[in-house]
């Protein structure tokens, strides 16, 4: 048995390792997505069953259990192929298998420990652009996963220590901006390799059979830590429906609805009333659902740590080829926006049971934004970049102003990195007021981007939600403000047919568009909120005075 103090510095240990392979990649990554943004992800994962053991602090929640069914996926590949070999890489994106979307590459490395596997390393970054009908590859109207990228399923990047310049050549060709995928592709081996030295370190140092009992006993204390707070709620059924705005081909609302169930030290987590399958973009594989499930209890149960061991008292009920558990090709580049969503179904439920534990609801939209054009060089340049928004408000206070995602830790590209690198200028990047839902604890506020182009063509896209259901005020607040998305067109500032998602707009050197993204919704009875922080809100021009 492991001492606990031993346990504990092993387990800070490991996730040093992790946080390091997240540090290596972003800190050498050419794309502003992974280098300023940080949307990437690095963990550790069981040599024999994928799951995950430990995750760097700084990558993606999200990417806990999508990261283990790739881990999983290679497994089994691997196993077929006559079992994994030293030096062996693997490389793939297929979001079906691995969750999420195209853009997302996963790299999966086995460690081996005197010629057996002791474990696997695994990297996920966000290249920019891989192919597809539009630069970025978030086609607001894609009907096929053939139309947002390029689909690499699980290959060999490097075989027994050998690079295969092949696969290389492959995943270069499908590209626009191959420049930015090599950097990218490199950053992510450096971070395996950088981790693999270190785990390697650990191992020498506790010695193997120390170190897989504790990777053992951290699971077991992480299952046993969600059951102790899942125990705490009381038993029962409650539910929870919330809709997005379309799906970019037909203006027709998609259900999210959760029947959530508490018996015990158990929870399930029914989703099978949702809306089936889209047939545009607004989609996700069943890896991508539990996730997000994932990261919207960890929200509510904060001391849970990442580790699979979190997942084992749930049990999940999701409909195949509904919209939470799409199969090939359907295609799933917004599986952002239908997170969002998911995180929005159970905050709501766990409301109606334990309303100290939840929050309003936040913005619900990454605004995913790409524009493209050519240089005065006629070279391609693809920007891609999301935008933030309010968060709800909770027991103890306001929510968070112009957050990011809560399924993400990445960070919204800076305003000077996006200008120097691309031909555009922003006019506005400030709060919005009055965006924040009312209530005791008022909703954190969304922002105005005003973006002016600067090249003589260009070409923009935009894929968004919560342009036509505002975000959830709970116990008496207040509901927040809506999307809001204009453009440029023959002289005029218009918005898109379909509600927060427009598809290749022509814009012309000195033409604009105009996003004010959704605030967070309040908590509690308006009436209760203080003369003092109204007044506040009125000097800090969160508000305007018709609205204190």
């Amino acid at each position: 048995m492991i001492d606990p103090v031993t346990l504990a510095v092993f387990k800070g240990r490991l996730e040093q390792i992790a946080d390091v392979m997240d540090i290596t990649l972003c800190r050498s990554a050419f794309n502003p997505i992974i280098a300023e943004a940080h949307d990437a992800s690095h963990g550790i994962y069981d040599g024999e069953t994928g799951e995950t053991l430990v995750q760097g602090k700084d990558g993606l929640p999200l990417f806990v259990a999508v990261m283990s069914f790739a881990v999983q996926a290679v497994i089994e590949k691997a196993k077929k192929d006559g079992g994994p070999k030293e030096g062996d890489i693997w490389i793939f994106n297929d979001p079906y298998v691995s969750g999420t979307h195209l853009n997302d590459f996963r790299l999966v490395q086995p460690l081996f420990r005197d010629g057996k596997v002791f474990c696997y390393l695994a990297s996920a970054g966000h290249w920019i652009d891989i192919g597809g009908n539009v630069p970025g590859n978030y086609n607001p109207i894609a009907t096929e996963t053939f139309q947002e990228g390029v689909l690499i399923p699980l290959v060999k990047l490097r075989a027994e220590g050998v690079l295969r310049q092949d696969i290389v050549d492959i995943l270069m060709s499908n590209t626009r901006l191959a420049k930015s995928a090599y950097g990218d592709l490199n950053g992510q081996l450096n971070a395996l390799e950088l981790g693999a030295q270190r785990m390697h370190a650990l191992l020498d140092e506790y010695g193997d059979d120390v170190c897989r009992e504790s990777l053992s006993m951290l699971k077991k204390s992480a299952a046993d830590i969600m059951r102790s707070e899942i125990s705490k709620l009381p038993d029962g059924k409650v539910s929870a429906v919330d809709w997005l705005d379309n799906d970019g081909i037909t203006d027709e609302p998609i259900k999210i609805a959760l029947d959530l169930t508490i018996k015990g030290d158990k929870l399930t987590l029914d989703f099978s009333k949702s809306s089936p399958a889209a047939t545009g973009p607004i989609n996700m594989s069943r890896p991508s659902t539990i996730s997000a499930c994932y990261v919207a209890l960890k929200h509510i149960f904060e001391d849970v740590p990442a580790n699979s061991g979190v997942l084992e008292p749930i049990e999940f009920v999701i409909d195949d080829d509904s919209v939470l558990a799409v199969k090939a090709p359907r295609p799933v580049g917004g599986y952002t926006e239908i997170s969002m969503r998911l995180i929005d179904v159970i905050f709501q439920a766990i409301a109606k049971i334990a309303p100290d534990r939840s929050n309003g609801c936040c913005y619900g939209t990454i605004n995913a934004l790409s524009a493209s054009g050519t240089d005065e060089n006629n070279k391609p340049w693809v920007m891609f970049c999301f935008f933030g928004g309010g968060h709800g408000a909770h027991t103890e206070g306001d929510g968070l102003n112009h957050g990011n995602a809560p399924f993400s830790t990445a960070t919204i590209p800076p305003i000077e990195i996006l200008e120097a690198s691309y031909p555009i200028k922003f006019t506005d990047w400030a709060l919005r007021p009055d965006s924040g839902g009312d209530g005791e604890h008022r909703g954190g506020l969304g922002a105005v981007y005003g973006i002016e182009m600067l090249g003589e063509d260009t070409d923009i896209y935009l894929f968004g939600e919560r342009g036509c259901f505002a975000p959830k005020g709970f116990e008496g607040g207040k509901d927040a403000a809506m999307n809001q998305f204009t453009y440029s067109k023959d002289g005029e500032m218009v918005e898109p047919k379909l509600k927060s998602k427009l598809h290749g707009a022509k814009l012309k050197k000195g033409d604009r568009l105009l996003l004010k993204s959704p605030g967070g919704g309040g908590y509690g009875d308006p009436a209760k909120r203080s003369q003092e922080a109204r007044k506040r809100d009125l000097e800090l021009g969160y508000v305007t005075a018709e609205n204190t």
